[in-house]
């Protein structure tokens, strides 16, 4: 078979691992190379080429509101979602994060669409990358005194306050906050803004760290597998041992023991 290069197929795929054009000669060679392994080289270079343009477009998609944030002359922007609304114990917990100018990290999107190892890694490099983040929890007695929407707002509120510096933008999963700043609510944002989406991973990360810690402290309900949400396991948790301290009493069917 013919063999337009002197590299071995071992070669030519750690060659291939640090291309990006599709004009890079190595490119051309391969292609009149007729060894089948280099071909299978190829084809795989050029699929994930595929895929790495597919996801620098998907995220040049979720930096619109940012860019056009800072084309009206806003600079520190800050991104706020919250998980927790509908589990039946624990907290809801909300998160404002500021990332520097374009900051870009394949992978980012909504925390419900990414594995728990997925999000435990772009946790840690919105951590470390960020210029502010800040936590709001409200736990689940004060939910059930202002209710869910109220405590929503709530933790928001409190995260965004954390933030040093303090944001002059902010960008919010569909929600308007009361507080002195210059927003813009966006329905399922964290799909469609990088500033939510890593907001929403923070967010998320912290709040099943705490439920696992609950589920060493509550055992019997399953929090560190359901995050308090209604499983059936949960519920049985419930039915035996009756609700334990975060449970949240004015939701159904906790409620109901308490008629």
């Amino acid at each position: 078979m013919k063999n337009e290069t002197n590299l071995t197929i071992k070669e030519i795929k750690q060659k291939l691992s640090t291309i990006t054009s599709i004009d890079d000669p190595l490119i051309d060679l391969c292609e009149r190379d007729e060894r089948v392994g280099v071909k299978h080289l190829l084809e795989q270079w050029k699929k994930k080429r595929k895929r790495d343009f597919i996801e620098e477009e998907r995220l040049k998609n979720m930096l619109v509101f940012e860019r056009q944030a800072r084309v009206e002359g806003f600079r520190l922007i800050a991104g706020v979602d919250e998980v927790g609304r509908g589990p039946l114990a624990g907290p809801v917990v909300a998160a404002a994060v500021i990332l520097p100018d374009e900051f870009v990290a394949a992978g980012i999107d909504d925390s419900k669409r990414l594995s728990p190892k997925k999000r435990e890694q772009l946790y840690e490099l919105i951590i470390q990358k960020a210029l502010s983040v800040g936590i709001g929890i409200v736990e689940a007695d004060e939910i059930d005194r202002i209710n869910i929407y109220e405590a929503t707002k709530k933790a928001m509120n409190l995260a965004i306050r954390e933030l040093t510096p303090f944001p002059d933008y902010l960008l919010i999963d569909a929600m308007t906050i009361d507080v002195p700043v210059s927003q813009k609510n966006i329905v399922k944002g964290d799909g469609k803004s990088l500033s939510i989406a890593s907001a929403s991973i923070v967010a998320k990360v912290s709040r099943d760290r705490m439920m696992v810690e609950y589920g060493e402290k509550y055992p019997g309900y399953g929090f560190e597998k359901n995050m308090g949400y209604g499983t059936k396991e949960h519920l049985e948790g419930i039915k035996r041992f009756g609700p334990c301290p975060i449970h949240r009493k004015t939701f159904a069917p906790i409620k109901d023991l308490f008629l």
